[in-house]
């Protein structure tokens, strides 16, 4: 009696997890196909933009007095040089998805791609 309430406890704990990690591959695949590429890179310092780079500008930009290097390339855009002890922003990568950012806390700074593929469709206001 014991070993069949084990094996029915076994089985059922065997669905739960096969079902979840289903669901996550299902979220995974929705939101990636979900994405859209930016069109531009925004830099915030202190909240306030700064500058504002489109991501088919392929070059090399200092940022925030030169305390930052932003490269722009092949579509994407990242950090390769920054003077912050921990160096975060320069490890987050390469960002190229509209609301992808990349931000250096110590410098008050933030990358964020905006301006994304639209789908045709302007908004009336009025």
């Amino acid at each position: 009696m014991k070993r069949l309430f084990a094996d029915k406890k076994r089985r059922a704990d065997l669905i739960v997890i096969a079902s979840l990690l289903l669901l996550a591959l299902a979220l995974y695949l929705i939101l990636g196909a979900l994405r859209t590429v930016g069109g531009e890179v925004v830099v915030r310092v202190d909240g306030v933009e700064t500058e504002r780079h489109a991501l088919t500008e392929n070059g090399t930009y200092p940022l925030n007095g030169g305390s930052n290097i932003l490269v722009i390339g092949e579509g994407q855009a990242w950090l390769t040089e920054a003077n912050c002890p921990d160096l975060l922003c320069v490890r987050q990568g390469k960002i190229r998805y509209t609301g992808q950012s990349i931000i250096c806390l110590p410098n008050r700074l933030t990358v964020t791609v905006e301006g994304g593929e639209s789908d045709g469709v302007d908004a009336a206001v009025g």
